[in-house]
């Protein structure tokens, strides 16, 4: 079965509708981040989350470490999802769960080195799903998405062989590189920004050619 391909960095009404025209089983709607691509304000996560029809994902992309300051953040958002792109700072999903009992959490793993596989198994436990991207949430500007690069890949496997939870592919996937990514990883769901848009917009031949090579 095909996965399920999220389509991140949505910066606009047409965006969204031209993603969801092509297949797109979420959109990622981001939030104020440390750096990369993609940042809109909440107010357009807001109009974007409440004009996509059902059962469309929209996650909100958070930098918030905080579980107090990720349900402010989604209160002036209204995603059916929270993707949370840091190491919350306590750990306590729970309060985000008692606050928000009916949206669900992904949490983003920075996937680096063989720690990374222990990391995202301990905090599959705690949310809906997991997603595996490239960034670096060490260095001094933290890198928390859409750097385009691709990780290694079989660290990704033995973590979607073990999580007990669906787990998305991200970090420099785009239309050549798809259907290697889905025979070595065989992950839940994709999520793609940078690889199917060009000058920083979502390039619609781009667009379809990875639709159609995730599809083979």
């Amino acid at each position: 079965m095909r996965p399920r391909i999220k389509v991140c960095c949505i910066s606009s009404q047409e965006e969204a509708r031209m993603a969801i025209r092509e297949g797109a089983s979420a959109l990622g709607l981001v939030g104020r981040m440390p750096s990369g691509p993609g940042v809109i304000t909440d107010d357009l996560i807001a109009a974007i989350a409440g004009s996509t029809p059902p059962p469309i994902g929209t996650f909100l992309l958070t930098s918030e470490t905080k579980p107090a300051d990720i349900i402010s953040h989604h209160k002036k958002t209204f995603t059916n999802t929270i993707q949370i792109v840091d190491t919350l700072a306590d750990g306590k999903y729970a309060e985000i769960r008692t606050a928000l009992p009916t949206i669900k959490l992904v949490q983003v793993i920075h996937v680096m080195d063989e720690s990374s596989i222990e990391e995202a198994l301990e905090l599959a436990a705690e949310v809906d799903a997991l997603l595996l991207d490239s960034g670096n949430p060490k260095l001094a500007i933290k890198e928390l998405g859409g750097t385009g690069r691709v990780h290694n890949w079989k660290l990704s496997r033995t973590i979607v062989e073990q999580s007990p939870v669906p787990v998305f592919l991200a970090g420099g996937l785009n239309p050549s590189n798809v259907k290697q990514a889905i025979d070595e990883v065989q992950p839940y769901g994709l999520d793609l920004c940078s690889g199917v848009r060009t000058n920083g917009r979502l390039d619609p031949a781009k667009l379809e050619a990875f639709f159609k090579n995730a599809s083979y």
